[in-house]
């Protein structure tokens, strides 16, 4: 009963910041984001025939801070799968790890592709996607290809992809600024947000209409406008954070320098605009031909330590 899983993080257009039941990790709002191929997590599961404590290493390291998590997750495949045993966890991701790559997302995702591989669960997409969902909240979004969309129900979320990789191939040229993990994590700065920034209201109230623009958008493969409308999205996101108290200032200098160039090369034509998730890293998203030309202009910044070329990728599966 052993099986190992791929998943990409995924990087959100429109953007959820913020949740509406903490308990059990449901996001205030839906999400429309890119599953992107070139960085990936790979996870083994392993589970034995008798009880006892699941084990978890990320990176070759003990992992004791999701432990309890990755276990709520394993003891809901494990129910759903009518068997028992604990479970050996071995996860590895090849880009920086709790530093705004989302590597929980894709964490989460091979996870529980892995877990449900091992266990012979065949189908129960909607059950699968719930679970993923409670080890991260965009955990889901990285089951699926492409362009996903994650939307709210009423005691879960659903997920779907609503734009193939090769139906519109867009690539994402990513500056890393920073190797460091985030001092504030996701949760716990989605938190601060809902209860301190004074622009919560506002964020959840103005977020359907933005995500029904960013659907029509990607219906008319317009880029110009899904480009000005997910740095909106992005902008509004960190204006939550840094409204909060304490405020969550997730960009060093290099972030900043690194969207500007970004606006410089969209006004002077170039196809491409940026979005920056709860970390210092930039992800510019642009048309195929356009990569040469970002990636030029954004090794030149001061404080980018790297790049990385992605393309839209699929959702997690065994391998």
């Amino acid at each position: 009963m052993q099986a190992s899983a791929i998943a990409h993080p995924n990087v959100a257009l429109i953007k959820y910041w913020g949740k509406r039941d903490t308990g059990s990790n449901l996001p205030a709002t839906g999400s429309l984001s890119l599953t992107l191929a070139g960085i990936e997590t790979l996870t083994r599961v392993e589970f034995a025939s008798e009880s006892g404590t699941d084990q978890l290493t990320v990176n070759g390291q003990p992992d004791s801070r999701a432990a309890a998590r990755v276990s709520h997750c394993l003891d809901q495949l494990r129910a759903l799968a009518g068997a028992g045993g604990s479970a050996t966890v071995d996860s590895e991701n090849n880009f920086p790890t709790g530093a705004g790559l989302a590597s929980s997302a894709s964490g989460y995702a091979a996870l529980v592709a892995a877990a449900a591989a091992a266990l012979g669960i065949d189908g129960h997409e909607q059950e699968l996607t719930n679970i993923a969902r409670q080890g991260s909240g965009s955990a889901p979004r990285s089951l699926y290809d492409g362009i996903v969309l994650l939307e709210n129900q009423d005691t879960g979320v659903r997920c779907r992809s609503v734009c193939a990789p090769d139906e519109w191939p867009l690539s994402v040229v990513v500056a890393v600024t920073s190797h460091a993990a985030k001092a504030v994590g996701s949760t716990e700065g989605m938190e601060r947000s809902r209860m301190t920034s004074p622009y919560y209201g506002a964020w959840v109230n103005s977020h359907a209409a933005d995500l029904q623009t960013a659907l029509n958008c990607v219906e008319q493969r317009d880029f110009a406008q899904l480009a000005e409308l997910s740095e909106h999205s992005c902008l509004k996101m960190h204006a939550l954070a840094l409204s909060s108290r304490p405020p969550l200032m997730y960009w060093n200098a290099a972030t900043v320098a690194a969207m500007q160039v970004v606006t410089e090369l969209r006004a002077s034509g170039t196809p491409v605009f940026f979005t920056v998730d709860a970390g210092p890293q930039v992800k510019a998203v642009c048309e195929p031909d356009a990569v040469p030309a970002v990636r030029e202009a954004l090794q030149n910044v001061p404080g980018v330590i790297e790049l990385i070329e992605c393309t839209l990728g699929r959702g997690a599966r065994p391998v």
